[in-house]
């Protein structure tokens, strides 16, 4: 007898919404009456090209991405376009300007400078907790583009409501963890990427989003596999993609559409953070989120029990407890400890729930021990 899935708050590969798993389990020996499955078919096939397209057209059309823009399907994770990013934007620019908010964007910038000079664009300041305001950032028009990240998951830091100021530098946005977790503006962008591993589908897809007048400026030394110029010529089908991963991604585009879109999306997903994080603010301290409120991330909520210092000792017996309650992966990131609890697209306001009520009882059994 199979045993009861788990309420899956891990920050990545993330849980998948029920309805694409079931329909991915009918189809795994007979995608679409062609007695094979997705993962055995040619990525040259007419069948297989037309998942393709149908999948970059579901990605333009919820994203509302610019008729100016390409979409492309690479490999190598958030972490390979650390490298590609530099590799295919650098032209005759000395130099590219990284904000640094957290993990993520600090390992951004260290491997951007084996290929190009990178200048922060403030000195970092940790721990992480929040985004300095932006008259205090140094940056300049003759950076070869703006980098930060959208999203920092080990942290819990989110640019919200609204993207940086680039002052006419192309911005460059890692989304991995907010990908299609609330709509997104791409005015001042000039590449958008993420892995799918979170919101969107399965590791090993890394979806990349870029302004076409942008393409065509990168490295010799860049690798063809990593070169937007030589993806694009070949409709990312240079080398054999992930064909599982794109499936995968092309249902839940297809789930978020019938879920009403972005904003409907948004809406449950601040529904489903703001639960936990009244929690917290009410609970007199005992449970503590370092994170400025306004840079709050509503898809990784980070936070301590016992005060801001944390109690390691009650920490592990909320996890254990939230286990025999059927939830796992609540554990914080291991550079940072305490809690994280990742509340992607496909956790359900239900779920949510579940844990908050485990929270308000644990408090009610501990805050005054």
């Amino acid at each position: 007898m199979a045993s009861e899935r788990k309420i899956n708050f891990a920050a990545g590969p993330a849980k998948l919404p029920e309805e694409v798993l079931l329909k991915m389990q009918e189809e795994q020996l007979n995608y679409n009456n062609l007695g094979v499955s997705v993962i055995e078919m040619s990525h040259r096939s007419k069948e297989f090209g037309a998942l393709l397209n149908e999948t970059i057209a579901l990605i333009r059309e919820l994203m509302n991405v610019p008729d100016n823009f390409e979409i492309l399907f690479m490999q190598g994770g958030g972490s390979g376009q650390f490298a590609a990013i530099p590799l295919n934007l650098k032209g005759n620019h000395e130099h590219a300007d990284y904000i640094v908010t957290g993990a993520w964007s600090s390992k951004a910038a260290e491997e951007a400078a084996k290929y190009i000079k990178v200048k922060k664009v403030f000195t970092p300041a940790k721990p992480y907790v929040t985004v300095p305001d932006q008259e205090k950032w140094v940056h300049d028009e003759k950076a070869a583009y703006l980098y930060y990240c959208a999203n920092e998951t080990v942290h819990g830091i989110e640019f919200t409501p609204s993207s940086p100021e680039s002052h006419d530098v192309p911005l460059v946005a890692d989304v991995s963890s907010n990908f299609m977790a609330r709509p997104f503006d791409f005015k001042d962008h000039g590449v958008v990427f993420g892995g799918a591993q979170k919101n969107l589908g399965a590791a090993g897809l890394t979806i990349v989003i870029v302004r076409k007048d942008l393409i065509g400026k990168q490295q010799d030394v860049t690798p063809a596999v990593f070169s937007y110029k030589e993806m694009i010529a070949n409709n990312s089908l240079y080398n054999t993609p992930p064909t599982g991963g794109i499936y995968t991604t092309n249902l839940v585009l297809k789930w978020i559409k019938a879920k009403g879109g972005l904003q409907a999306i948004y809406e449950l997903n601040l529904k489903k953070s703001g639960l936990i994080y009244g929690i917290i603010d009410n609970s007199n301290g005992f449970y503590h989120c370092a994170v400025d409120k306004r840079y709050r991330s509503i898809m990784n909520v980070c936070f301590r029990i016992g005060g801001a210092a944390g109690n390691e000792e009650l920490e592990e017996k909320f996890i254990k407890g939230a286990v025999e309650r059927n939830m796992i992966s609540l554990k914080g990131h291991r550079s940072v400890g305490g809690i994280r609890a990742s509340l992607y697209n496909a956790i359900t306001l239900e779920e949510t729930q579940i844990l908050a009520t485990w929270m308000l009882e644990f408090e009610k059994l501990y805050a005054n021990q």
